[in-house]
């Protein structure tokens, strides 16, 4: 059986945002009906100036994938010395029935992309629907990739970013005006870029409080999307007192998601926690009830997201006869 490649550029040309965001959808709908199987991750911590690697794995029944993806980050001096990015990525695609490994892709990409995805269907699913201002703390990669992924489900009128370097937020004003002709309005400080928010979006590598509980108003729908690991946390934990809570998985966000924080200092417990947003997808939850409620998605990532994205991706190439194919061994 042969194995196809495809780099970086390929990866791009197989797959469109709306695609993602229908794969992330299937992809929690396979999720909380008990079609996917998902080890935790594992993450190797090297050594300074290095960073992290971690692996991620999924099965899914329904379209009968392994997918394996290894993600690095973090190693700063990576370009410098050895003339590759901080952090990569790559996926390999397994067939279920023989553990023939079909394809071997770049990943990074697709993180952006389906972590992007993430918060547009939780935007679907859980924002008011006439939300129209979005408040960004966070202006980096995944900032714009969440804008770019929102932007296809609903219409934003403006966005009201927040970063402490002036110059990064400058940049990140021009880049979304001119990409999207959508305005942005530098805030002065968090607070007054939150306060304006109807939907608001965290990315950061924060570890502490960054969005504290009286900036948020009623019927504000909050991605949390920075934090995944232990150690790391964006939003005041009063946040989430009150608030109708929804993980992407239960498991994970309660171990090291933003979730984490409140259940620590017991602001909340374990059966107040909505449920996920796979469920709310299936219609075996409800999403949002009211415009007044306060809306959390907790997003931590899973490997599924990757398993059915890069089979969108694979099916693409396969149609469009895109790719290198090679053979490990002959049959």
């Amino acid at each position: 059986m042969k194995t196809l490649l495809l780099n970086k550029e390929e990866v791009s040309r197989l797959i469109c945002m709306k695609e993602v965001i229908s794969a992330v959808e299937e992809a929690y709908k396979a999720f909380s009906s008990n079609q996917v199987l998902q080890p935790d991750y594992i993450g190797i911590h090297l050594p300074p100036p290095r960073g992290e690697i971690d692996f991620k794995l999924s099965y899914c029944g329904s379209n009968e994938l392994i997918s394996m993806k290894a993600s690095s980050g973090g190693f700063a001096n990576n370009l410098k010395d050895h003339g590759v990015p901080s952090g990569m990525g790559t996926i390999l695609l397994f067939d279920a029935r023989c553990c023939a490994l079909l394809c071997v892709m770049e990943g990074s990409l697709i993180t952006g992309l389906r972590t992007g995805a993430a918060g547009a269907v939780s935007v679907k699913a859980l924002a008011r629907k006439n939300s129209g201002k979005i408040a960004s703390i966070g202006t980096g990669s995944q900032a714009r990739m969440q804008i770019r992924a929102i932007s296809e489900v609903m219409k934003i009128e403006e966005i009201h970013a927040w970063n402490n370097t002036p110059e990064t937020l400058s940049q990140y004003k021009a880049d979304i005006e001119g990409e999207f002709g959508i305005p942005v309005v530098m805030a002065k400080s968090k607070r007054e870029a939150v306060e304006q928010a109807d939907i608001l979006i965290t990315t950061t590598r924060g570890k502490g409080t960054l969005v504290q509980a009286d900036w948020i108003k009623p019927g504000t729908h909050i991605v949390a999307i920075g934090t995944d690991q232990q150690g790391k946390q964006e939003l005041e934990p009063e946040i989430f007192r009150n608030a109708k809570i929804v993980t992407d998985s239960l498991t994970q966000c309660i171990e090291k998601g933003e979730t984490w924080h409140p259940l620590n200092k017991k602001i909340i417990t374990r059966d107040e926690i909505h449920g996920e947003l796979g469920e709310v997808l299936l219609g075996w939850i409800p999403g949002r009830e009211s415009d007044q409620e306060v809306t959390i998605f907790d997003s931590t990532g899973m490997a599924i997201q990757d398993n059915i994205t890069s089979e969108k991706i694979y099916r693409n190439a396969i149609a469009s006869e895109t790719g290198t194919f090679f053979e490990f061994f002959k049959s």
